[in-house]
């Protein structure tokens, strides 16, 4: 009984440092990126100011990259929380349990390796289509055509035996762990870059969806985080991701006929 009661103690204290962490992360990320976004659609002259530059050198791309990173932890993050707390129970439940908090933040660090690799490619992606005079300085599409096309490819790809594998990953990481379980701190790192690697498949398509409403639209990215929550947490049937890609595929049709898509 001492020693169970000890375990659960345990448990209690771990969920409290891994969920202080979490939120402190999460927080630090939007309180960086919210003042942007809110700034970018008022004077330019606070946190977006360095956006507004004819040539984007190694400084501004940097810069761009961090945007990118951070943004893809506040929005990521949160979705991947009851993973990073069943991974901690796991460890600490394991015989000879040790530093199961170092282990959930190494699992932590592998899934977010996995998005800032993702915000490496988004921000090359950015200054192609920069490059190309389809973004516009506020960050939105310039064409007719683009938003629509990221509407309706996101639409598709939530209709693909991909993204429903991807995505049973990510609602069920009882079953991932038990299939692709390591050992150790750095096993911990590696079943973190797999489970990333999951959710990325499940979600690169919808994070593009960033470049259709305005990468820096603070309503999308809001919109966004709560579809990913929704997506991966709620009870939603095996049809969500059919009723899901039907309506993002409207969405883009409707678009491209209007000419635009909704901020």
């Amino acid at each position: 009984m001492t020693e169970r009661t000890g375990i659960e103690s345990a448990l209690l204290r771990d969920r409290w440092l891994i969920g202080a962490a979490l939120v402190l992360v999460t927080l630090l990320s939007w309180a960086w990126i919210a003042p942007m976004a809110w700034d970018m659609y008022g004077p330019m002259t606070g946190p977006s100011a360095w956006m507004m530059t004819p040539h984007w050198d190694f400084a501004h791309q940097l810069l761009l990259f961090g945007m990118w990173a951070v943004m893809m932890i506040g929005m990521m993050l949160p979705s991947a929380t009851p993973a990073l707390l069943l991974y901690g129970s796991v460890v600490r439940r394991s015989p000879g349990a040790t530093r199961a908090v170092a282990h959930v933040y190494a699992f932590a660090g592998g899934y977010l390796l996995v998005w800032t690799g993702f915000s490496l490619a988004a921000t090359a992606l950015q200054l192609l289509l920069n490059r190309w005079l389809l973004l516009s300085p506020m960050m939105e599409t310039r064409t007719r055509w683009l938003g629509p096309l990221f509407l309706c490819l996101a639409g598709l790809y939530q209709l693909t035996p991909l993204k429903r594998a991807c995505l049973q990953s990510c609602r069920f990481p009882l079953m991932f762990m038990t299939r692709h379980w390591r050992q150790g701190i750095s096993g911990g790192f590696w079943l973190g870059v797999l489970q990333g690697a999951y959710c990325l498949g499940c979600c690169w398509a919808l994070m593009l969806l960033l470049f259709a409403g305005g990468v820096m639209n603070l309503w999308w990215i809001g919109a966004l985080t709560v579809f990913v929550l929704l997506e991966k947490l709620a009870p939603i049937s095996r049809y969500g991701g059919l009723v899901s890609g039907s309506l993002f595929v409207a969405m883009g049709f409707w678009a491209f006929v209007r000419g635009q898509v909704p901020h």
